[in-house]
């Protein structure tokens, strides 16, 4: 069984006609996030733009929500986020905004109402650090990148 919780939306001034973020499919963990553009953005290749939702949010306190790059604008047009996963915080109250780059070849126009990000909220946790002199051992030790086959 899958958690529901409920999170207080707000629709800016100006934007009553932006979706609110759907799940597009019965088992999607991520929500579409909308353009909400007053009129059309282009994103020339490497170039990265602010896009704003015309959404704020207020998560309950030990949540966040991630903003994810949509994978058909990635395989299509080489469009994606600058900072992926993109991190909003249960305190932050302003409008969601995307970052979006473009590393295709052309370039890329963004519309009003456009599907641009995806967003999921998940739980977190509160991290109380112990130092210590030694940590315990395993099998991998210290091996990082590409350390497997």
């Amino acid at each position: 069984m899958i958690e529901e919780i409920g999170v207080h939306i707000q629709k800016l001034p100006g934007y009553m006609d932006i979706s609110l973020p759907l799940y597009m499919t019965e088992h999607a963990a991520g929500m579409d996030i909308y353009a909400a553009v007053k009129i059309d953005e282009t994103i020339f290749p490497g170039q990265r733009k602010i896009i704003p939702t015309g959404i704020a949010i207020a998560l309950p306190e030990g949540y966040e929500a991630e903003i994810r790059p949509r994978s058909g604008l990635a395989i299509k047009n080489g469009v994606t986020l600058v900072n992926s996963p993109g991190t909003i915080d249960a305190d932050y109250r302003g409008e969601i905004g995307i970052i979006l780059i473009n590393h295709g070849e052309e370039p890329f126009v963004i519309r009003r109402g456009d599907r641009i990000a995806q967003m999921i909220i998940h739980r977190v946790c509160k991290v109380s650090w112990i130092e210590c002199v030694e940590l315990d051992a395993t099998s991998r030790g210290d091996g990082g990148f590409g350390h497997t086959k």
